[in-house]
Order: structure tokens, then C-alpha cells, then sequence
């Protein structure tokens, strides 16, 4: 099955009061693993960011200006999406500047299966902040990346976080298969572990004798 885990900045929170897109980003995974595909723009909302939405995500009018708008992407992000569901925290402002968007545009509202990972949240942990962020804590995802809110970014944590939520862990290289296969090895980051064996109050006694006649000669 394919998913697109999907991300949003704006010049602000209501689509009411004319905010749109400036950040539009897509992870696709394939059986919860992710693929190369990812779809990621940068856009000209056409309007001013309010100052609330630029200390969240940090884009200016001037870094905006000189990019491309909705309008030239729409047909693309939609060949993205197509057939897919789509992972979101907190679906409904999401999806409501999407189709906001697309409504600017004539054309019909998304109509893919959507999971929302805050309802998912809410669920699971009830009472409990769940946040991007406090999810992340929660599952030791690292998020110290997530300066600023980024599109791309918040689509990789979220991700992991997705994988979680529905009791899945994310997927592991089979080592046994890799040892086939030498000259892989040098691309891999392996943890292990050793044993640790303590030794016997004797060998304790004569090392620290041993230390202690060493330690004399050196000295003098």
C-alpha cells in the first residue's frame, strides 16, 4: 500500500480571511517504508505572512516572492496524491487550505482516504499532549532538526511518528542478508553490544598492586 504523508505552511491559520500555501511538502511510503518520491514546493501565496505564521516557519514575503504559485503546481501535487491515503497531523487545517486552494482554482475537493495522526493520538493517549513535537518525545523520534516548522522536515517525524501510532516499528535492514554481501558493509551504522565481565575480587587485589608498583617507578 502506498501513503503520502503530506505537510503544510501558510501566511496564517483561516482560510476565511484569505491565508494561503507557502510550503506544501509529501513523503511517499510504500508498506510504511519510504520511497525516494517526495514532493516538496515552496509557493508565492499572493498575499502578505502574518507575523504569527513567520516566527513559526520563518518565510518572507521577499524569500516567497520569486516562487512558483499554487496554480502551477496543482496538476502535479495532484498526480501525486492520486490513489493514495494521506497521513496528516491535524487533518482539517490541512486539508482546509488545500481545498481552498484548489476551490480558487475550479477544481474539486480532495476526496482521498485520510488518516489524521492527532485523532489517532487523541485515541491512544487520551489526556496527554499530543503535539508533533510531544510526540516525537514520546517515541524518541529526534526532532532537534525542527528549528523552525518545515514542511519536509515535519513530514519525516511525523512518519516515524505514523509508524508508531498504528504499533508498527520501522523497518530494520536484515543483517543476516548483508554478511552476504561485503562490500555493503562499510554503508551500514550497526550498534552491538558486548558482554561485560566483572572480575574477581583477586584480580582486583593485584591490579591495583600492580598499579601501585608501576605508578612508584614512573614517578621517581
Amino acid at each position: 500500500m502506498k501513503e503520502i504523508v503530506l505537510d503544510t505552511e501558510t501566511t496564517g491559520i483561516s482560510v476565511k480571511e484569505g491565508h494561503r500555501i507557502v510550503e506544501i511538502g509529501c513523503i511517499e511510503l510504500e508498506n510504511l517504508i519510504p520511497t525516494k518520491n517526495k514532493f516538496h514546493y515552496y509557493l508565492n501565496p499572493e498575499r502578505k505572512v502574518s507575523e504569527k505564521a513567520l516566527e513559526i516557519h520563518g518565510y518572507t514575503d521577499e524569500f516567497l516572492a520569486n516562487k512558483k504559485k499554487f496554480k502551477e503546481i496543482s496538476e502535479e501535487f495532484l498526480n501525486f496524491i492520486k490513489d493514495k491515503r494521506i497521513i496528516i497531523h491535524n487533518a482539517e487545517f490541512d486539508l482546509a487550505h488545500l481545498n481552498n486552494e484548489l476551490s480558487l482554482l475550479g477544481i474539486k475537493s480532495i476526496k482521498n482516504q485520510v488518516v489524521d495522526t492527532l485523532v489517532l493520538a487523541r485515541d491512544k493517549f487520551p489526556g496527554s499532549p499530543v503535539s508533533l513535537d510531544a510526540l516525537c518525545k514520546r517515541y524518541r523520534v529526534d526532532n532537534s532538526k525542527r528549528i523552525k516548522h518545515t514542511a519536509l522536515v515535519d513530514c519525516d517525524l511525523l512518519a516515524k511518528v505514523y509508524i508508531n501510532l498504528i504499533e508498527q516499528k520501522e523497518p530494520k535492514l536484515n543483517f543476516q542478508d548483508q554478511e552476504n554481501d561485503m562490500s555493503n558493509k562499510k554503508n551500514l551504522n550497526i550498534s552491538y553490544y558486548r558482554k561485560v565481565i566483572s572480575p574477581t575480587d583477586n584480580e582486583i587485589k593485584n591490579h591495583k598492586e600492580y598499579l601501585k608498583a608501576n605508578l612508584k617507578k614512573n614517578f621517581y
